[in-house]
């Protein structure tokens, strides 16, 4: 939650930053264009409000933020020495670099999309803020200027999805700075959070195509929470975990979850509703077929109590279960006592 000491009253400081702008058509462009009290609108829109062409708004816009620039400088802009001093300390605190979202919850204890456009449109008024405008690749984040300007920190994000793709798999953010040369791991850790290609879950960071950072359906999510579980977990208890979880989208059915574990090759059924995953290397079939396996790798009789030992590694049930199919299925043959052996086909 957000300290109260660090919150802005912002509506007030926008209508007093708009007001120093003359022309009810600039104040119009200025407002239209970050969102501040509504949607964000395009050059085209506001153009065809206006009566005039696209290309004029782009340079009225330009014009008028610079304006509003030199004003802040020069200290001439209403509240904005407080305002940059408090977003610079707030940035500084997040990494020196932070998603506009991230600074707007932390100076309004609030993110909504109005919210974050406020937040931005004063950020971009600050001579000491760097904005990295949001794109195919970016969020809308801003930085502190004396230690990156906006091409410094897409250079910085660079090196960090090649140390990510250098080391293949999610990771911490520690060793992520480290493969990319980057000494300070906070840092690190506030860049990748600007870019689009990289996503992060459970203090793991990788590309956002990876499922084990940013698992986008059933089967994926499943696999997360078995493997970060390490063990074999029962179908309710994925299900349970699932709700549990920080991921984006939890309402998922225990019913569609099961059924997603029969069909998923991934996770392999070794006792009643349990599930383990095959890389670990479990292979499905049935106990028998497990009896089978466990007996053609032996290639001579074994005994029943080692035939369970090597059963019960790949499979979560009850000896008496192994024992049955041991003494129930033709394919295996009593050839000693206690001792069994594959049947002759």
């Amino acid at each position: 939650m957000a300290d109260k000491s660090n919150q802005l009253d912002i509506d007030s400081i926008i209508t007093d930053v708009l007001n120093t702008i003359e022309r009810e058509r600039e104040r119009e462009i200025v407002s239209r264009r970050f969102g501040l009290y509504d949607r964000k609108e395009t050059l085209e829109q506001i153009g065809e409000l206006l009566g005039i062409t696209r290309e004029r708004v782009r340079q009225l816009e330009k014009a008028i933020l610079t304006r509003l620039r030199v004003q802040a400088e020069q200290g001439q802009l209403p509240h904005m020495v407080e305002v940059q001093q408090l977003l610079l300390d707030q940035v500084t605190s997040l990494g020196n670099v932070a998603r506009i979202s991230d600074l707007s919850q932390k100076v309004l204890n609030a993110s909504t999309r109005t919210d974050q456009s406020k937040v931005s449109f004063l950020a971009t008024l600050c001579p000491e803020l760097a904005m990295v405008d949001e794109n195919d690749f970016f969020y809308l984040s801003v930085g502190v200027r004396k230690i990156h300007d906006e091409k410094k920190i897409k250079d910085l994000v660079g090196k960090i999805i090649e140390a990510v793709k250098k080391i293949g798999k999610p990771t911490t953010i520690e060793e992520i700075a480290e493969t990319a040369g980057q000494k300070d791991a906070a840092h690190t850790r506030a860049l990748a959070s600007t870019s689009k290609s990289l996503a992060t879950l459970n203090d793991r960071w990788g590309l956002v195509k990876w499922p084990m950072v940013n698992p986008k359906n059933i089967r994926d999510k499943i696999y997360v929470i078995l493997y970060e579980n390490g063990k074999h977990m029962h179908f309710n208890e994925i299900s349970e975990a699932i709700k549990d979880s920080d991921f984006k989208r939890k309402d998922v059915t225990t019913q569609a979850i099961h059924n997603e574990l029969i069909k998923d090759k991934r996770f392999v059924l070794i006792g009643r509703g349990i599930y383990a995953l095959k890389e670990w290397g479990y292979d499905k079939g049935t106990v028998a077929d497990v009896i089978t396996e466990v007996l053609q790798k032996s290639g001579k009789p074994m005994k029943r109590d080692d035939i369970v030992k090597e059963v019960l590694k790949s499979r979560y049930v009850k000896e008496t279960t192994i024992l049955l199919n041991l003494q129930g299925k033709p394919q295996f043959k009593r050839v000693a006592k206690a001792t069994y052996t594959l049947a002759e086909a």
